[in-house]
C-alpha cells in the first residue's frame, strides 16, 4: 500500500462548492481507471448525502456498531478500545466510508490527544497517538482491503482538532477557492495553518518512533494547487471583472501564505484550473445522483446542456489528469474518460 496517495480537499471558507468538486473528481479518478476511496470526515456529510440516498445512509447510522466514519472510531471515543475496520459502501466501483454527524464527537477527544502526544507518561502518549492517527489508520486499512490507488478526504472548513487529524492523515492538499473576499480571507488563514500543523506533527512523529506497532502518517500535507469554482463566465473561460480582481490576488496569496515563496510572474503554476459555474446542470446531477459529466437525455441534459455536459467532461477530466500528475498517483496506461460514449448517452 505504499503508492496510496491521501488527498484532501481544505479551505477555511465554506461554501465555495468544495464538496461537488471532490465529488466529480472522485467520479473523472474512477472513469480514468484508478481505484477510489472517498472518505467523509465532515460533520455535516454533505458527499455522504452525494453518494447516498437518505434511506440508504439512515441504515448505516442506525446500525449497531454505526457503518460510518463514527462507527470506526467509537471505540476510541469511548475510551473503550481502538479503531474498528470501517465499512466502505460501494457505490458503482467507488469505495465511500460515510460521514456522521456525530462525528463532532471526536473533537475534544483529538483536542486533548495533540497535547497528550508529548506527554512524558508512555502510556498516555501511546493512546494519543492511537487517537490522532485514528483517521490515517482507519482510511489506510480500508484502502488496503480495496486495493485504492488514491483515497479523497472531505472535511468541514474549520481550523479545529477534527480538521487537523485529517490534515496529518494527508500526502497532498488541494485548495478550492471561490473569486471573491472570503476565499482570498480564509487563503491567509489556512497558510499559516498548515505550517504549524506539519512542524506540530513532525516533532510529535520523531517523538513516537519507537511505538512501531503504530502507524504513522508522514504528515506531509503537500499544497499541489488551488481550483478557483464557480465564476461566472462572459465567455467560455473567462471570467467576468467583478471576479477577476480577487482571481488576480490569489497567486500572490497563495504562494507567500500557503508554499512560502515568491509569486510566479505570468501565469500561476499553483493554479490547477478554473471551474466556471455550471449553473442548471448541478442540480440535474443531484437529483439524478451522478456527475454532471454523466448526464443523459433521460435526465434532462438535451440541447445545449449536452453540450454543457460534454464540456464538463473535458474540463474535468483534465482536471483530474493534473491532479494525479501532481500527486503522484499512476493512471492505468491508454486511461481515458467516456469521450468516446457520447452518442450512447444521446
Amino acid at each position: 500500500m505504499s503508492t496510496l496517495k491521501t488527498i484532501t480537499f481544505f479551505n477555511n471558507k465554506g461554501g465555495v462548492g468544495k464538496t461537488t468538486l471532490v465529488y466529480h473528481v472522485a467520479w473523472m479518478f474512477h472513469r480514468l481507471g484508478a481505484r477510489v476511496l472517498v472518505a467523509d470526515l465532515d460533520p455535516q456529510a454533505n458527499l455522504t448525502s452525494a453518494f447516498l440516498d437518505d434511506e440508504r445512509l439512515a441504515r448505516l447510522w442506525e446500525a449497531s456498531p454505526s457503518r460510518t466514519i463514527y462507527g470506526a472510531i467509537e471505540p476510541l471515543i469511548e475510551r473503550l478500545g481502538d479503531i474498528r475496520p470501517a465499512h466502505v459502501e460501494d457505490i458503482d466501483g467507488i469505495g465511500v466510508i460515510a460521514g456522521d454527524l456525530w462525528l463532532s464527537r471526536f473533537e475534544q477527544r483529538l483536542t486533548e490527544a495533540w497535547s497528550d502526544c508529548l506527554d512524558d507518561n508512555p502510556a498516555n502518549a501511546r493512546d494519543a497517538f492511537r487517537v490522532t492517527t485514528a483517521f490515517h489508520r482507519v482510511i489506510r486499512e480500508a484502502a488496503q482491503r480495496r486495493s485504492a490507488d488514491v483515497a479523497f478526504l472531505d472535511v468541514g472548513p474549520s481550523l479545529g482538532a477534527l480538521n487537523r487529524a485529517a490534515l496529518v492523515a494527508s500526502d497532498a492538499v488541494v485548495v478550492p477557492l471561490s473569486a471573491d473576499l472570503y476565499s482570498l480571507r480564509g487563503l491567509q488563514n489556512l497558510g499559516p495553518t498548515l505550517a504549524e500543523w506539519r512542524k506540530g506533527w513532525a516533532k510529535r512523529r520523531e517523538l513516537a518512533r519507537s511505538m512501531q506497532e503504530i502507524s504513522l502518517p508522514s504528515g506531509a500535507m503537500q499544497a499541489l494547487g488551488y481550483v478557483v469554482l464557480q465564476h461566472a463566465a462572459k465567455k467560455r473561460n473567462e471570467p467576468a471583472n467583478a471576479y477577476s480582481r480577487w482571481i488576480q490576488r490569489f497567486p500572490a496569496e497563495f504562494h507567500s501564505r500557503v508554499l512560502e515563496q515568491a509569486p510566479p510572474e505570468g501565469e500561476d503554476p499553483a493554479r490547477i484550473a478554473m471551474l466556471r459555474h455550471f449553473r442548471s446542470l448541478m442540480p440535474m446531477a443531484l437529483e439524478a445522483r451522478k456527475p454532471v459529466f454523466d448526464l443523459r437525455a433521460s435526465d434532462g441534459a438535451i440541447g445545449s446542456h449536452a453540450a454543457m455536459v460534454r464540456d464538463a467532461e473535458t474540463i474535468f477530466e483534465s482536471l483530474a489528469r493534473e491532479i494525479a500528475q501532481r500527486a503522484g498517483v499512476v493512471l492505468p496506461p491508454g486511461a481515458r474518460s467516456l469521450d468516446a460514449d457520447h452518442s450512447e448517452r444521446a
